[in-house]
């Protein structure tokens, strides 16, 4: 083959294809790129963060309402001082109680527990599964017993009061019933959820022939409970964390925690005070209609 020759062309290279495509860098913030032209700042800024976040756990969790808690669970709650007369609000929650126990060990800054509260209904179709058992034992060990009924938004006052009044059967040295009332329901007016207390009060009160007890916190009673005619009613404040009473009105007891702990029963129990003497206690109680 005869020789050819060789062209001196050059050989244009051709451009390098990307193995990746271009990393598209997302603009920093606002504080990041203040930060990243004032350095100083970034190291004072970070710390002023870091302590307030410190400040407020700490506070949050052993200083400010909260505490009470965090202290009760771990076995260091705060009882209020000054009051001597003690007692328990109890459902099926508290599973099996040995009541020998609550009866003969549990006390409270040194006194024992002189009542106990029970949950009997709810609505007008709930008996909570452990009333009957709670209420034949807590007398048997010798404690003022009294018993509530937890306010359904979903029934009527009239069929929430028959219903309790058809299972309850308060006898001499009980404790009046007791209404537990938290919510209302949402499409009732103020005055459509009074007037519904007012009945079920009314309808208790005649049957048993006593005043019953309202029980709520503070905030709730003020906002809808307040005035005549509930203020004649003996109220029974529920307000937690705190180590006084913050209501300014008159009140007989005084749920304080939802974390408490006494030998006889597992787990958490909320504990109560009455506001006056172990006398006191007795002249609330159900009596005959000669002694009245």
């Amino acid at each position: 083959m005869p020789n050819t020759p060789r062209r001196n062309s050059v050989h244009k290279s051709s451009p390098k294809r990307r193995l990746t495509s271009p990393v598209k860098h997302r603009q920093p913030n606002w504080l990041i790129r203040y930060l990243q032209h004032v350095p100083g700042k970034a190291w004072w800024v970070g710390g002023f963060l870091i302590a307030a976040a410190y400040i407020w756990f700490f506070y949050y969790f052993f200083v400010g309402p909260y505490g009470f808690r965090w202290r009760a669970l771990y076995g260091d709650i705060s009882h209020p001082e000054g009051y001597e007369i003690h007692g328990i609000d109890i459902s099926h929650h508290q599973g099996s109680i040995q009541w020998d126990t609550l009866a003969e060990r549990a006390t409270i800054n040194d006194y024992p527990i002189s009542f106990v509260v029970m949950k009997a209904t709810e609505g007008a179709t709930i008996v909570d599964e452990n009333f009957h058992d709670y209420f034949r034992k807590a007398k048997l060990k010798g404690f003022i017993r009294g018993v509530y009924h937890f306010w359904s938004t979903k029934s009527g006052a009239t069929q929430q009061a028959q219903f309790f009044m058809k299972n309850v059967r308060l006898e001499e040295g009980d404790l009046p019933p007791v209404l537990d009332v938290e919510h209302r329901a949402a499409d009732q007016t103020p005055e459509a959820f009074r007037d519904s207390v007012r009945r079920w009060l009314y309808l208790v009160e005649r049957h048993y022939k006593v005043k019953p007890i309202i029980y709520t916190y503070y905030k709730f009673k003020t906002q809808y409970l307040s005035g005549q005619p509930f203020d004649d009613y003996p109220y029974w404040i529920a307000h937690y964390y705190v180590d006084k009473v913050e209501y300014a009105g008159a009140w007989k007891f005084w749920q304080y925690t939802d974390a408490g702990r006494l030998p006889g029963i597992k787990g958490l129990v909320d504990l109560d005070i009455y506001n006056g003497s172990y006398y006191d206690l007795q002249q609330q109680c159900i009596r005959r209609e000669s002694d009245e």
